[in-house]
């Protein structure tokens, strides 16, 4: 049995998955409307309603990946050329959102004003029904995901549930952080307003780099 494990743990390219952890980061740090969200509920109602719209959010990306390990796995069985195709649509739709974000404003809008209390499970399906009614979700899924596959013997639908919970688990870390500190960043940002002028070049950096790296890579 311990020589299994160690045939196993080899057939993981670990690299592959330091850089999808480093990207997930990046992005879930970066300026978006799901980070702003947190950050505006946990400053208007507390941290435990910022902490329960991020588990929502956060449980919303298990829909997204069934649907990307599924579809993507049994193209990935079927064609090579295929599955090059929907790396070059990845890459494409990676540097559209790019440019999408060059060409936006800088300025992270954030709303104080105290809202009407909501309870904790309203804002969990409110966290969860935003990602999961989210096209754009599924399309990044599908631009993001594909190109880090880690293993050559384990089955795609494994390792695209194995990405979708390290994002997720990502995602929470970040997202929860920003929870707890809402208040401070909230003050940090009216008081150094650049820094949303480094947050949106870190996005570009993280989008085109990742489409250079979808081109570059093999399946």
């Amino acid at each position: 049995m311990h020589q299994l494990f160690l045939v196993s743990t080899e057939t993981i390219n670990y690299p592959i998955l330091i850089g999808f952890l480093v990207s997930s980061a990046a992005l879930a740090i970066s300026p978006g409307p799901d980070n702003i969200f947190v950050l505006t509920q946990s400053i208007s109602n507390g941290v435990k309603a910022g902490l329960a719209t991020v588990l929502g959010l956060v449980s919303g990306c298990l829909v997204h990946t069934t649907l990307l390990a599924f579809g993507v796995s049994e193209i990935i069985k079927r064609s090579d050329a295929l599955f090059f195709g929907i790396k070059l649509f990845g890459a494409a739709y990676l540097i559209y959102l790019a440019i999408k974000v060059y060409r936006g404003s800088d300025a992270i809008h954030v709303e104080q004003e105290k809202g009407p209390s909501q309870s904790s499970f309203k804002l969990f399906k409110t966290g969860f029904a935003m990602n999961v009614l989210n096209p754009k979700v599924t399309i990044f899924f599908l631009a993001f995901f594909p190109g880090f596959l880690f293993s050559e013997t384990l089955s795609s639908v494994l390792q695209f549930y194995v990405l979708g919970l390290l994002f997720m688990l990502v995602a929470f870390a970040i997202f929860g952080m920003i929870a707890f500190l809402a208040g401070s960043i909230s003050t940090y940002l009216m008081r150094h307003p650049k820094v949303g002028s480094y947050l949106k070049w870190v996005q570009i950096i993280v989008f085109v780099g990742i489409a250079i790296y979808l081109l570059l890579s093999d399946k």
